[in-house]
């Protein structure tokens, strides 16, 4: 059996005093693949946000990454999220410089000093999501979808246990969305745990996994044909 590499227990969530989610109860196994879907304004991008640090976790149990959340201290966030990858809708790259130095900063401000592994790495994560040419080229030379490309190749840098994708192709169109999915597709058939809130309901149906709702301050699994 798998061992959880997320493990979640009687949580609540909140945003600032606000409540958003409670009784979370939920266990991601190593080399899963877990959407979570909900409307607008349900939980998923604050369920995410607890994930990687960004908000707090006052109530529960819970662990990612070997790391427990109910105690995790400001020091120990860098620490978090250099074993998680992290994949936002719109992408955040640095619109200053280019490819592979967006690439490059993210590895010095992780610790990498070595150059020719730093362009090494640059090189693989490229490799791996398609764009290995598209190095020199600056984020506005690029499509959507090549963005989200690069963005996925950056959460790849360091390796991570898990990435977090929150509504990777909230921005992008339907076919550019089918492309970007094959990649995490591929990159999840290769042993990486993901974890994806989105609400388009056309690539579940498409690349079906384990599914969980954020629905009524509530966080449950739902079947394929209950979506």
């Amino acid at each position: 059996m798998a061992e959880p590499i997320l493990k979640l227990t009687d949580v609540s969530i909140f945003q600032k005093d606000n409540l958003v989610l409670s009784n979370v109860d939920l266990q991601v196994k190593k080399g899963e693949f877990v959407y979570i879907i909900g409307k607008t304004g349900s939980g998923k991008s604050s369920f995410m946000k607890t994930l990687y640090g960004d908000l707090p976790l006052s109530k529960g149990e819970g662990t990612v990454v070997d790391f427990n959340l109910k105690t995790l201290k400001e020091n120990d966030i860098p620490y978090l999220r250099r074993k998680l990858g992290i994949v936002f809708q719109d992408f955040k790259l640095l619109s200053d410089r280019n490819i592979n130095n967006n690439l490059k900063f993210v590895l010095k401000a992780t610790g990498w000093t070595d150059t020719s592994k730093m362009d090494d790495k640059i090189a693989e994560v490229l490799d791996k999501v398609g764009m290995k040419t598209k190095g020199f080229k600056y984020p506005h030379e690029l499509s959507g979808g090549e963005q989200q490309r690069i963005a996925i190749a950056r959460a790849l840098l360091n390796d991570p246990e898990l990435i977090l994708a929150d509504e990777p192709t909230g921005n992008l169109d339907p076919q550019t969305s089918v492309e970007v999915m094959k990649v995490l597709q591929e990159i999840n058939n290769n042993g990486r745990t993901i974890i994806m809130a989105t609400h388009d309901y056309a690539l579940i149906l498409k690349y079906p996994h384990k599914t969980i709702k954020c629905d009524g301050g509530k966080v449950f699994e739902v079947i394929q044909k209950a979506i």
